[in-house]
């Protein structure tokens, strides 16, 4: 990724928190990066005497200690110091005030979810943080381990001008990693309901339209010495997103997200969730800095 000097790790001590910060540690160590590793509790909202609303402070300052010194575990083992912070509130706002305060270039978070619907819905928290935050996201899976090793990168593209900052990030990783950069598009097209000479029609000029879009990226990459290869494929957006990134062996995915007003910040865009939700490597989300004002 693009070299990130401060990053923000959302911690609960879950095998996927562990990933994230694994790979957190990893992107330090490459880039000599200040850590913060964040636990958030949440507020107590039963009933409680003065004496109860301290011994649950007291425990929850106790579950963070030990929280933190797994973490301090993980980072160890690579050499890195990390710092801690335990925060009070809702989860989600707790993430983007921090992020915010201490001015992070990236948020990491793990992926949760076991079945096919919690993988659908990716986790009310990570939803949220994406679709309010103007920092870029990266989500790790769980189970995932990274060798730290820069191969390749993909960048999924629409030709949207909300994905410009998405393309930039994606060349600017791509440049300071000297990693190849795979361009994506992908032409979902359903015909039922059309004859087959306009669905032909109507087809070749989509598929015009989006090799014009990855191939501009290409010639981007190549005034910038940047190894890069355009493609396009036939079919359900976020499934040939998932099984190219596979294919290659990718380091992560590159994604942008759409909307950013009402309930538009937690849909963020049905192929970025879904690719997050099922993808086997990490994405890395890239906000579109126009539209990120706080509604």
């Amino acid at each position: 990724m693009a070299k990130y000097k401060k990053i923000l790790v959302a911690y609960d001590g879950s095998e996927s928190a562990k990933n994230a910060l694994a790979v957190s540690v990893e992107l330090a160590k490459q880039d000599n990066s200040w850590i913060k590793v964040l636990d958030v509790v949440t507020p107590y909202n039963g009933e409680a005497t003065l004496t109860d609303g301290s011994n649950i402070k007291k425990t929850s300052v106790d579950s963070a200690e030990e929280l933190f010194a797994g973490a301090r575990a993980i980072a160890d083992k690579e050499g890195i110091q990390i710092l801690t912070a335990l925060a009070q509130g809702e989860p989600f706002q707790q993430i983007l005030a921090i992020a915010e305060d201490e001015d992070c270039d990236l948020i990491v978070m793990g992926r949760q979810g076991i079945s096919h619907f919690e993988r659908e819905l990716m986790g009310s928290v990570t939803a949220r943080v994406i679709g309010h935050t103007t920092r870029n996201v990266l989500v790790v899976p769980e189970n995932y381990t990274w060798n730290g090793k820069w191969e390749s990168i993909l960048l999924a593209m629409d030709g949207s001008p909300n994905c410009a900052t998405a393309n930039d990030v994606a060349l600017e990783v791509a440049g300071q990693r000297s990693v190849r950069i795979a361009a994506l598009t992908v032409i979902k097209t359903n015909i039922s309901n059309e004859s087959a000479a306009f669905s032909q029609a109507a087809t070749r000029k989509i598929e015009m339209k989006a090799k014009s879009i990855v191939n501009e990226l290409k010639e981007r990459a190549a005034v910038m010495s940047i190894d890069a290869v355009a493609l396009v494929k036939h079919g359900e957006p976020h499934q040939e997103i998932i099984a190219l990134a596979a294919e290659l062996g990718v380091a992560f995915i590159v994604m942008c997200t759409h909307g950013k007003t009402g309930i538009k910040r937690l849909l963020m865009g049905s192929v970025t969730q879904r690719t997050i939700g099922h993808a086997d490597c990490p994405v890395l989300v890239v906000p579109n800095r126009d539209s990120c004002e706080m509604k």
